[in-house]
């Protein structure tokens, strides 16, 4: 799920001297993310000995720049909300939010950046800082002030020296794609448990030697969402032991005999639609051929996944 915490960056030009000593881990592996939320560029000149003339085509992602254009960089967050919910109670409600931040590079942009000694340092600001529990930059490529004083706000910079390394060696390993994506940081989001889950959840079980009951009670929260927005692609995942013979469901779910699994595929759900309704499934178990004798407790997996964007 896509859920973005009031995060606000710009990119602008500043003064870059990187630490002499940087106890530097390498970059983790870019994410295959194609969607953007927002829009980076650097108010930087670039030198007109180093600049390209405008047109200038450079490989499967051309950029053609001129002394006082902007880099043509995107950005994409992306939040999960993973939750465990216990039964009916919510006090028992276990909840993490954590979140990526990754940076979108055309492979055009290399070009500029090598053939610039010194190109201009690329620079956002991670706003509502409060509500993180931790942020976890890229420590190979990204520096901060520790000794910032606002303690709502984040200033980052990036080392582009490494940066240009980092995206010359993806462009040798993948020399045919025109976009790079960079994770660039982690953090993890303040929870108030039930309250911070956009689809509440409360599991319901009967289980005899020969049948198996589940109910799943849902109800959309908009107060966990900042926009309101609506859960799409909803997937409701219901593994179920025993050795399943039938099943019996409403609204109608697909069985998989190969994983032993229940799936509902659901319809969007926002303010606007019905928010809130129940599953329900009763599943017939195989009592004859000794997974489940009729005298036996049968031990079935009690677990209910939920999948959404």
């Amino acid at each position: 799920m896509r859920v973005c915490a009031g995060v606000v960056c710009c990119v602008q030009a500043r003064p870059f001297s990187p630490p002499k000593n940087c106890n530097a881990s390498p970059p983790p592996a870019p994410l295959a993310r194609a969607e953007s939320s927002s829009s980076l560029s650097s108010t930087a000149s670039l030198s007109a000995a180093n600049t390209p003339t405008v047109g200038t085509s450079r490989g499967p992602s051309p950029v053609s720049l001129g002394s006082q254009d902007s880099l043509p960089i995107a950005v994409a967050f992306t939040e999960s909300v993973n939750a465990y919910f216990k039964g009916a109670d919510p006090s028992k409600c276990i909840v993490k939010i954590t979140g990526d931040m990754t940076v979108s590079f055309p492979s055009g942009i290399i070009k500029i950046f090598t053939n610039n000694p010194s190109p201009a340092v690329l620079s956002f600001r991670l706003k509502n800082t409060s509500k993180l529990e931790q942020v976890l930059p890229n420590q190979q490529l990204l520096f901060s002030d520790p000794s910032q004083s606002d303690s709502n706000s984040k200033d980052f910079w990036l080392n582009m020296q490494a940066l240009t390394a980092y995206l010359r060696k993806m462009s040798e390993q993948n020399p045919a794609v025109s976009y790079y994506n960079v994770d660039i940081l982690k953090y993890q989001v303040s929870s108030s448990g039930i309250q911070s889950t956009p689809l509440n959840l409360a599991v319901y079980w009967k289980c005899s030697p020969s049948t198996t009951d589940v109910r799943v009670d849902y109800r959309y929260n908009p107060e966990a969402l900042p926009s309101r927005a609506s859960l799409s692609s909803i997937q409701v995942l219901v593994p179920v032991d025993g050795g399943v013979t039938s099943m019996q469901s409403l609204p109608a779910a697909l069985w998989n005999a190969e994983q032993n699994k229940a799936l509902w595929k659901m319809s969007d759900v926002s303010e606007k639609s019905e928010n809130e309704g129940m599953l329900n499934a009763v599943m017939s178990l195989n009592v004859s051929s000794g997974i489940a004798g009729a005298n036996e407790r049968v031990e079935r997996v009690r677990l209910c996944y939920i999948f959404f964007l």
